[in-house]
């Protein structure tokens, strides 16, 4: 299977981030790429979550998802992207990643579960966390795909209850905050997922200097089939599903751990 990687600069223009991601539609469809993974927020980002965010929060039946529909359905690409989704208390918003398939229906999507209260930041104070964390998944090309946001890749449980429930690939669609050591952890950490879980993990990020860029596609053994540099880029990597139940069998960890939720 053929995956796109689109690594984003979003901004606080959500008309000019929809058009980068058709841009980007465009160019993976014409790579022949079944999928185009984008970041968290890539309808709207700014430095840091503020009350604005609240302004564009929108159903995931507004325009912004129908736009991203059709998107999906003018270049016959399944894609995964960040928006903002209104949500249910006054003053806070959902952090939702939507997934839709080539024809422009949507698939899934999954609420936030892990907010990014850390490092000066209050992600809380405008976003609503997922009221529960069950894992969301989605089926493409007799493909599982588990769906996680950015902080959440500092959870190992989570990504091990995606592959639980029976996902091969994980996407995580990141805004991942700069700072000292910040793009190291960003790569150990999904490397350290792929590897424990023996699953693919493709990991979207938006650009420098919002985030730390290096976008990447890691092999269920850790191995590293593409990664981005820190500005706006397109990565496309194809990559062999059946691989992950190989590495489960060198290394069948999920049937030898003794800990259980």
């Amino acid at each position: 299977m053929r995956i796109a990687v689109g690594q984003m600069a979003s901004g606080h223009d959500v008309d000019a981030n929809l058009r980068s991601i058709d841009a980007l539609a465009a160019r993976a469809s014409g790579d022949g790429a079944r999928l185009l993974v984008l970041p968290e927020y890539a309808t709207y980002e700014k430095k840091a979550v503020d009350a604005t965010f609240l302004d564009v929060a929108e159903p995931l039946d507004g325009p912004v998802c129908t736009e991203l529909g059709r998107i999906a359905a003018d270049h016959a690409i399944a894609l995964v992207a960040g928006v903002v989704e209104s949500g249910n208390e006054p003053g806070r918003a959902f952090n939702t990643l939507v997934a839709f398939d080539a024809r422009g229906r949507r698939l899934a999507a999954y609420r936030k579960v892990h907010l990014f209260d850390a490092q000066g930041y209050a992600e809380s104070d405008y976003i609503h966390p997922a009221p529960d964390a069950a894992p969301v998944t989605f089926e493409l090309d007799g493909v599982r795909f588990g769906l996680q946001a950015c902080y959440d890749l500092r959870f190992p449980e989570q990504s091990r209850s995606l592959v639980d429930v029976g996902a091969d690939v994980l996407l995580v669609c990141a805004s991942w905050v700069p700072g000292a050591g910040k793009t190291r952890q960003w790569q150990v950490l999904a490397a350290a997922r792929a590897i424990e879980n023996g699953c693919f993990v493709v990991g979207s990020c938006q650009a420098a200097p919002i985030s730390v860029g290096h976008s990447t596609v890691l092999g269920p053994l850790g191995e590293v089939l593409g990664e981005l540099g820190t500005a706006a880029d397109l990565l496309v990597v194809d990559i062999d599903p059946s691989q992950a139940a190989v590495a489960r069998d060198r290394f069948p960890v999920a049937r030898q751990r003794r800990f259980r939720s």
